[in-house]
Parts: structure tokens; C-alpha cells; sequence
């Protein structure tokens, strides 16, 4: 079976995906058969303790529908957004010789955008919490 495994790469044929094929199918059964052994093998009583939502030790109150703050939700976006272009740094770091002064001024100019609407929402107040 391993010489089954040791297939050449520049190979296009169905056998060179065998690997691939196996990996999933036995990711696939371990997942459905580690399913079926915790529903087998796990506790089948149902209590009103065991049924509680669990929220850190706290008990719950209220309704869980009431209106939420858009704050967090905007916070949440905006650490989205400056997080994703910390992502783009990245090539830029990897190949900064190679793009050379073109590059330079190609990540400048992706700064200043990002620092111009840094500083819109600084003057919008999106990131004051007081009101």
C-alpha cells in the first residue's frame, strides 16, 4: 500500500490523487465515527441543571432580544477592516526588493488611504465609547 502512495508528481492520471482520496475518507469516517461514539457512549439523562444555558457561572436574566449597542458592532467592523490591511503588508514585506521604488510608492499611497479614513472616523466619533 505505501507504493500505492508514492505516486509520481508529474503523473496527471486518476491514481496520482489516490493520497488526497484517502485523507479525506479517512478524515470523513474518523469525524462520523467519533460523532456516533459520543452520542452512543455519552449521558442520555436530561435535567433542568444540565439543560441551563451557561454563561460563565453567571445566571441569566432578561430577555436575550433586547436592542445591543451599535458601538460594538462598529469596533468589531473597524478592527475587521485595519486587520485585514495589516494582511496586505505582507507581500509587500516578502518581495520589497524586488518591487523596488515602484512598489514603495504603491504601499505609501495604501497608507495614506487607510490613514485618511483612520482619521474620518476619528472625526466622526466611531470610536468614542462616552455618550
Amino acid at each position: 500500500m505505501f507504493h500505492l502512495l508514492q505516486t509520481n508528481i508529474t503523473d496527471t492520471n486518476a491514481m496520482s490523487y489516490l493520497p488526497v482520496g484517502m485523507q479525506i475518507f479517512i478524515a470523513v469516517g474518523l469525524v462520523a465515527f467519533l460523532m456516533l461514539a459520543t452520542h452512543l457512549l455519552g449521558p442520555k439523562r436530561k435535567t433542568a441543571d444540565k439543560l441551563q444555558n451557561f454563561a460563565s457561572g453567571i445566571d441569566s436574566h432578561g430577555d436575550a432580544r433586547q436592542p445591543f449597542a451599535i458601538k460594538y458592532f462598529l469596533t468589531a467592523i473597524l478592527f475587521v477592516l485595519f486587520d485585514v490591511e495589516v494582511i496586505f503588508f505582507y507581500p509587500y514585506a516578502v518581495n520589497f526588493k524586488d518591487l523596488g521604488w515602484a512598489g514603495f510608492w504603491a504601499v505609501l499611497m495604501f497608507i495614506s488611504f487607510f490613514l485618511c479614513g483612520f482619521i474620518y472616523i476619528l472625526k466622526k466619533g466611531a470610536l468614542k465609547w462616552e455618550d
